[in-house]
């Protein structure tokens, strides 16, 4: 599975994969959770085409990214915004079009109140605001706690976090026939499973979000698009349109047969949808 993050650059003494493509106003992509920014692959081509300078990278502790060994290395999503300012002076950028899904939206959010001359726009796919998360599921799994599930059998952990995978699409014979296995190989094995945990999972605490819940109004100052699956099975649509009501003039987009991975499930139509936005402001 091709990546497009190119190259590794030195952030707040971490290394961080990254990529640039193609020429124009500048684009910056955030992923989520448990992914990478392999789950770009099919909507950067069309911005690049579209004539935008597409950047792109894996958070601190994800996909190809350094994982740091100190537990006292803040990974969270509080922890992410001083890596994404940092990255944005070393591509030299004072503002760029931002694009984020899943908790890559919460960073944007947090990103977006306190440094809003550097976002033009925003738009967040199907991403965690408020109180939306962790899910039951994960929140009962945090709380018996997470050294039985660093230490499970590599096939047992495999097993599970594939079921969890597929839960985020509706197409899972394309997942399973396309990146599957490479977001299971950056969450498993000697290094992956115990980073999973350490740099993800036990920074799911929505405190990060509730702490600027009674500001996402200042969001609305830039042009907003929410972009969001119809069956969105973890972070259900109810979320969006609480969040299209507390941004004004924010437009929401709900996509037919599309889950919580919509680049996975509809990519042309997350791409179509991205560039059109992008174009009108």
């Amino acid at each position: 599975m091709d990546h497009i993050v190119t190259d590794h650059i030195l952030i707040n003494g971490f290394r961080i994969a990254h990529g640039v493509h193609g020429a124009g106003e500048p684009v910056v992509l955030l992923h989520g959770t448990p992914s990478s920014s392999l789950i770009w692959r099919n909507v950067l081509p069309v911005l690049v085409a579209g004539g935008y300078r597409v950047h792109v990278y894996d958070l601190l502790g994800y996909g190809l990214s350094e994982r740091p060994c100190d537990p006292a290395v803040d990974t969270s999503i509080t922890g992410q915004v001083p890596v994404l300012e940092a990255l944005f002076d070393n591509w030299g950028l004072t503002d760029a079009h931002v694009i984020a899904h899943d908790i890559g939206g919460a960073v944007a959010q947090r990103f977006a109140i306190f440094s809003p001359a550097k976002v033009r726009t925003l738009s967040m796919i199907d991403v965690v605001s408020y109180d939306s998360y962790p899910s039951r599921r994960t929140r009962e799994q945090m709380q018996a706690g997470l050294e039985a599930l660093i230490k499970a059998p590599d096939a047992d952990h495999r097993a599970h976090f594939e079921e969890w995978l597929l839960s985020t699409v509706q197409n899972k014979a394309a997942l399973r026939a396309g990146p599957l296995a490479t977001y299971l190989d950056f969450i498993s094995g000697p290094i992956g499973q115990g980073s999973l945990f350490q740099h993800q999972v036990r920074h799911y605490d929505p405190k990060h979000t509730m702490e600027i819940a009674e500001r996402m109004h200042e969001l609305g100052r830039r042009p907003v698009k929410l972009i969001w699956g119809a069956d969105d099975a973890w972070q259900v649509v109810d979320w969006a349109h609480r969040l299209n009501a507390a941004i004004p003039g924010s437009d929401l987009e709900v996509i037919a047969d599309c889950g919580h991975f919509a680049m996975e499930d509809q990519p042309e139509q997350v791409a179509a949808s991205l560039l059109g936005f992008l174009k009108a402001n």
